[in-house]
């Protein structure tokens, strides 16, 4: 064994265990207990027409999607144990192509506005039988999508 190859064995070890000790703090930094990268559905009565109901998908670098009545819009997430932060885009102009005729009324467009207002003003979250239950003005009740 070279005097080469015996050094670059050695900065290969003391790279891994650099790296590890920087990623493991950043991993134990996440809340464990999240659904992550899953649909979660609002607990709410259906609001016809149409069948589109209210969702939350979140990432584990923090970028989400909020799906409302009628629109989508992006959002960034801050978590820790207990408590959640929501930056999410306005509310865009144009309706989504997917939606059919009629299927977006003035009362599933408010609607859209109203949900975007509450999401943004929560605090905190956690995690009880299953659903991810946000904290704030009006509490609101996900679960995970069965589709």
């Amino acid at each position: 064994m070279s005097f080469f190859r015996l050094i670059a064995g050695r900065r290969f070890v003391v790279s891994a265990v650099v790296a590890a000790t920087m990623i493991v703090p950043a991993l134990a930094q996440l809340p464990s207990s999240f659904p992550f990268d899953q649909e979660l559905l609002l607990e709410t009565p259906p609001m016809r027409p149409g069948k589109r109901m209210p969702s939350l998908t979140v990432e584990r670098n923090g970028n989400a999607i909020i799906d409302l009545w009628c629109k989508s819009v992006p959002a960034r997430l801050e978590l820790s144990e207990t408590t959640i932060k929501l930056d999410a885009a306005p509310l865009p102009d144009e309706l989504p192509q997917m939606q059919s005729a009629g299927q977006c009324t003035p009362e599933r467009l408010a609607a859209d506005s109203a949900l975007l207002e509450k999401l943004t003003q929560v605090t905190g979250w956690q995690r009880q039988s299953g659903m991810l239950l946000l904290d704030g003005p009006s509490p609101m009740r996900f679960r995970a999508g069965t589709n």
